[in-house]
């Protein structure tokens, strides 16, 4: 009887009824369809870009949501089961970060994390006593500790680069890390480099010796310069910083493959003019990143090393700025801080304990983990900008030095002559 009476019912509705009916169960089903697509592309992504259009993201992590913390929350929550330990618990025997090697090593390039890790030696070489970290875990190969002693500098430029990559220090000396840029203030570049591989077409050590005395601006310490062990470097520097020039007002570690506007940095930014900032730390700010779990990823996190489900704010490694005073804090923050081959994520960790929040940058795009398409009016308002080749970064830095006072005035006059250009056109097709 009740089904009769249904059937009757739907008899007795109208065409725009049943019509309104269908077109619901439609929608319905494209919603549906559309989330599954959804679903199932995240899930074969390594990583979401921070930015709409943006196709390439040089920190990489996985993304599990942006925003996820409620406003005002510090950065702290996420490394409560971190902190839960006394002190340094090393990981499983297997696992190692130092820096001397029993056998050959592969070329640097092809090391996983895996074998980076098992072909440095024991984790016991960097301990000292109490548990924790030597203060000084590796010896000095070049060392520059006198580049502070007459003066107090204004800037540090703490520069990862690789020992083979002497093009890219020739070419920062001409350019953006020469001192030239620091407009009479005292300034100060530093080059970061580990040890070189042991194979025969390895470039040679007696090069970057000759290099450092010609020079003065290469550090270097015991350790494999690999990709894995850029946090031991960027410590490498910090540690140099808080033991030979503690005065320094500012730091910027920044990588061999980026173009940095110093003089924007210096005098838009950090303002000489004004006494120097206390615990600040300012970069490309990355939020709501998760460890990567998938081992086949550059950017793979094991879960032995880092437990916790989310990373704390931290800024990109490929360039960020910090007051002098830091350096030391974070230092002394690291020797009780298990080792992770993720240098910025690392630092970001140590801001987290010290209670130090990253302050986001007065413009979101000063700093560029990404290749910026050059103008000289884009340039001439940005700090950094990634992945340059050698003889790109003198191309482009000597074409902004030429126009950087009038460089927005060109580009407007540019935009003004292909428009009249384009008119020209229209006006001779019609």
């Amino acid at each position: 009887m009740q089904r009769r009476r249904r059937h009757c019912c739907l008899a007795k509705m109208t065409w725009g009824c049943k019509r309104s009916l269908l077109r619901s169960h439609v929608v319905a089903l494209l919603s549906l369809a559309s989330l599954s697509a959804t679903v199932l592309f995240l899930c074969q992504q390594d990583w979401l870009p921070g930015r709409a259009g943006l196709r390439e993201n040089p920190v990489a992590y996985t993304v599990q949501q942006h925003g996820f913390r409620p406003r005002g929350e510090g950065n702290h929550s996420s490394l409560r089961s971190l902190w839960r330990e006394t002190g340094y618990v090393p990981p499983r025997p297997h696992v190692n970060l130092s820096s001397h090697q029993a056998e050959p090593l592969p070329p640097a390039a092809e090391l996983s994390l895996e074998d980076s890790l098992s072909t440095n030696s024991s984790l016991q070489g960097e301990m000292g006593v109490g548990g924790k970290l030597a203060a000084q875990p590796y010896r000095y190969i070049l060392n520059e500790p006198h580049r502070c002693r007459d003066a107090s500098p204004f800037l540090v430029l703490l520069i990862a680069a690789e020992p083979s990559q002497a093009d890219a220090r020739s070419a920062i000396r001409q350019t953006w890390g020469n001192e030239s840029v620091a407009a009479g203030l005292d300034f100060v570049r530093l080059f970061l480099l580990g040890m070189g591989s042991a194979q025969p077409d390895a470039y040679p050590q007696s090069a970057i010796e000759d290099e450092s005395r010609q020079y003065h601006d290469i550090i270097q310490q015991e350790y494999l310069d690999t990709y894995y062990n850029l946090t031991i470097k960027t410590l490498m520097g910090m540690n140099w910083v808080a033991t030979h020039c503690p005065q320094a007002s500012y730091v910027m570690k920044t990588d061999s493959d980026m173009f940095v506007n110093t003089e924007y940095l210096i005098q838009k930014l950090l303002k000489p003019d004004v006494p120097p900032k206390r615990n600040y730390f300012t970069g490309y700010l990355m939020r709501g990143y998760a460890p990567n779990r998938n081992k086949d990823s550059k950017w793979y996190m094991p879960s032995e090393l880092y437990s916790s489900e989310r990373y704390p704010i931290f800024c990109s490694g490929t360039g960020y700025v910090f007051s002098g005073d830091l350096a030391e804090k974070i230092y002394q923050a690291s020797l009780s801080i298990r080792r992770l081959h993720l240098e910025d994520v690392y630092v970001g960790i140590c801001l987290a304990k010290l209670r130090i929040d990253p302050a986001p940058p007065p413009n979101e795009f000063l700093f560029n983990h990404w290749r910026v398409s050059y103008s000289s009016c884009k340039y001439s308002h940005l700090i950094t900008s990634h992945q340059f080749q050698p003889t790109e970064l003198i191309k482009y830095w000597n074409h902004l030095q030429s126009n950087k006072h009038n460089a927005c005035v060109n580009l407007a006059k540019e935009k003004s002559t292909r428009y009249r250009h384009r008119r020209l056109h229209s006006d001779r097709l019609s």
